[in-house]
């Protein structure tokens, strides 16, 4: 079905606060040196398709969505974080307070059936009418229904606060409330295991990575609409280049939670709980030509090789003191202010330990997961995610210029196939 010819229509707005028989008092979170490294504003969404419930006849879309909000107020309880707001101080430094100002939720209706859903180009349908805006506050969530009884339950987080670790905890933590089921994992907001080293140094390399926000110049709004960025996604089975453009660049994100647990069984505890961002984004560049000429298992090296640099404890706690020794000045990953003027840029982030079948809410496992990044700027962005089939598959969220995309659908459509 055409998007356009999709209806959503907005049934209900609220706010959900964490149950204020068991919540917190208000008090102050200190953002991490790491959370500190996120470009603001950016907000990233996560959404799962759910078929109409067969377990039960009683699973009406009021019935699910009263499960989930109730099951959202016991969760934000040990996830408080997500029940506050992130505010300015008079350094204009952001801060994150804990006062249980809740979470934006929105109930709507979708005039069509779920399989008619054009999944493949998800700015068309997911982004612009079943993945709520996040106007305030650190979460905000969309459940809308369908005519066939399928839902569809979206979530927009602050990437300020949350990243996609702690994201898919939050997740898993608010299925088991709505199955009644006690927190498999609770988290951790122990910023002290992200604290700068006294004294702080670090490795003038980091130059070559992160840059102070304040030698970052945003592209034009007219550099943006000439590389007419998508959003597209595909999944991938178990089973020509731009002569003018001379220079390639790939990030790849890389979550330090494992480096900075130094092989200590009760920092491996904290740091898997831990709640907050705890990555870094090493890039390299190479000659397009270069890139052609070479065998895959040259450039799988290559790849292999920069990456190297940043899976040590040491990279992360360079990158912490970095930031410490720039404040109030934030800085942010090279790649994303490097652009793609002289060549295409893209940055690969991994979602293969996404826990995309355990967000089920009592009425069984999304039939279909996918992240929604479409980030700004004119970096790509390329999210796989495990299929809820488990089965081997791969879903992968693709954000790139239409030219990438039709260049993929062109040369590699054999291997990425889209869900259409």
């Amino acid at each position: 079905m055409d998007a356009k010819e999709v209806e959503v229509t907005v049934i209900k707005e609220e706010v959900v606060a964490a149950n204020s028989k068991l919540s917190k008092t208000d008090h102050w979170l200190p953002l991490s040196n790491l959370d500190l490294c996120i470009l603001r504003p950016l907000d990233f969404s996560l959404f799962f398709c759910y078929n109409k419930p067969t377990c039960n006849d009683n699973w009406t879309f009021v019935a699910m969505v009263e499960i989930l909000k109730k099951a959202l107020e016991e969760a934000l309880v040990p996830y408080y974080a997500l029940a506050g707001e992130v505010v300015l101080n008079s350094a204009v430094e952001p801060k994150l307070i804990c006062n249980n100002r809740g979470v934006d939720f929105i109930e709507a209706f979708a005039d069509t059936e779920l399989r008619m859903l054009n999944l493949f180009k998800p700015d068309e349908t997911i982004g612009c009418k079943l993945v709520p805006k996040k106007k305030n506050g650190v979460l905000a969530v969309q459940a809308t229904g369908f005519k066939c009884g399928g839902l569809v339950v979206a979530c927009t987080f602050d990437h300020g606060v949350v990243d996609a670790y702690s994201a898919g905890l939050f997740l898993v933590s608010w299925a088991e409330a709505a199955q009644s089921k006690h927190f498999s994992l609770l988290p951790t907001f122990h910023r002290t295991l992200l604290n700068p080293r006294r004294p702080s140094s670090y490795n003038p390399s980091l130059h070559n990575l992160y840059i102070p926000i304040t030698k970052f110049h945003p592209p034009k709004d007219s550099e943006l609409s000439s590389n007419n960025f998508s959003s597209r996604i595909y999944s991938i089975s178990a089973k020509t280049h731009d002569t003018n453009k001379r220079i390639s660049k790939l990030g790849i994100v890389v979550d330090g939670r494992t480096m900075l647990s130094f092989g200590d069984k009760e920092k491996t505890k904290l740091m898997s709980s831990y709640f907050g961002n705890v990555l870094s984004i090493p890039y390299d560049s190479k000659n397009v030509d270069e890139l052609i000429e070479k065998p895959l298992s040259w450039v799988a090296n290559e790849v292999h090789g920069f990456l190297e640099g940043a899976k040590s404890r040491e990279h992360f706690l360079d990158l912490i003191d970095m930031v410490e020794a720039h404040l109030p000045v934030p800085i942010l990953a090279k790649i994303y202010s490097s652009g793609n003027e002289d060549g295409p840029a893209l940055v690969v982030s991994s979602g293969q330990k996404f826990p995309v079948s355990k967000v089920d809410f009592g009425w069984g496992r999304a039939a279909f997961g996918s992240y929604y990044f479409p980030w700004g700027g004119n970096v790509g962005y390329v999210m796989p995610l495990p299929s809820t089939s488990e089965n081997g598959d791969w879903v992968v969220y693709m954000h790139l210029s239409e030219k990438e995309l039709d260049l993929i659908e062109r040369e590699a459509g054999h291997v990425f196939k889209p869900l259409i």
